[in-house]
């Protein structure tokens, strides 16, 4: 795997995301509980090539292996607002 970058919270416009490292073990932590990748904030998933989905971390501005998303968090996990919020809080 390649090597991580640490936060950046401004996304790059000047790099595609399939060009973005995997994240790896330095950054990724194992979980057992529902605070892992796929419930944060931070994760989205793109259409790569081919259609192939790409898993990634907006916070860190990495990648992510499929199947790590359900299994790990970082240290920046955070609630993702629609779940804290409940579902479309700007019609309230």
């Amino acid at each position: 795997m390649a090597s991580t970058r640490l936060s950046r919270t401004a996304a790059s416009r000047d790099e595609p995301i399939e060009d973005w490292p995997y994240l790896d073990v330095t950054v990724l932590l194992a979980s057992r509980s529902r605070t892992v990748c796929m419930t944060c904030h931070w994760f989205r998933h793109h259409a790569g090539v081919n259609c192939i989905p790409v898993l990634t971390c907006q916070l860190h501005q990495g990648l992510l292996v499929h199947g790590e998303h359900l299994t790990r968090r970082c240290q920046g996990w955070t609630q993702d607002m629609t779940r804290q919020r409940g579902w479309c809080p700007v019609v309230g």
